[in-house]
């Protein structure tokens, strides 16, 4: 770090501190050359990750978005709060571990039906008739079976 009193490139570290709950790092640094002391901040920075909609466009990813589609989904059904959010953390982890910094709404829709699944049929039902876009009734027929097919 170059000192920014004699642009001495040597300085020790003197002293370390988290700052903003662990987002950054104050450090006290002290110039090899002149002895004098100087704070820096070291932070991580942030590339957000970015959702390709159906339509082609990219927008930042919003897990308020997502679960604003679950609670829909949800509505007038007897889940409780902590299974929405764990269900949102699943799927944020997901997209947040994900190899590609763009991470198409298909994934992130497929991602959110595999766990309504398990947790309610009626709420994967009505999330994959907006995800899916059902056109007809034979669309949505075809969705029911294969969900009966996998409860056998």
């Amino acid at each position: 770090m170059k000192c920014p009193y004699c642009n001495c490139q040597e300085s020790k570290v003197v002293d370390s501190r988290q700052i903003n709950d662990n987002k950054s790092t104050r450090r006290r640094r002290e110039c090899i050359s002149c002895n004098k002391r100087f704070t820096t901040y070291e932070t991580i920075e942030d590339i957000p990750i970015m959702v390709m909609k159906k339509d082609g466009s990219l927008e930042i990813f919003d897990k308020k978005k997502v679960m604003n589609g679950i609670l829909r989904a949800c509505k007038k059904r007897s889940i409780t709060n902590s299974d929405l959010v764990s269900i949102v953390d699943e799927v944020e982890s997901f997209v947040v571990n994900s190899q590609d910094k763009v991470v198409k709404t298909s994934e992130i829709g497929e991602k959110v039906l595999e766990k309504l699944i398990d947790l309610d049929e009626v709420a994967y039902v009505r999330f994959a008739s907006v995800y899916r876009e059902f056109k007809d009734l034979d669309s949505f027929m075809k969705e029911l079976e294969e969900l009966i097919k996998k409860q056998k």
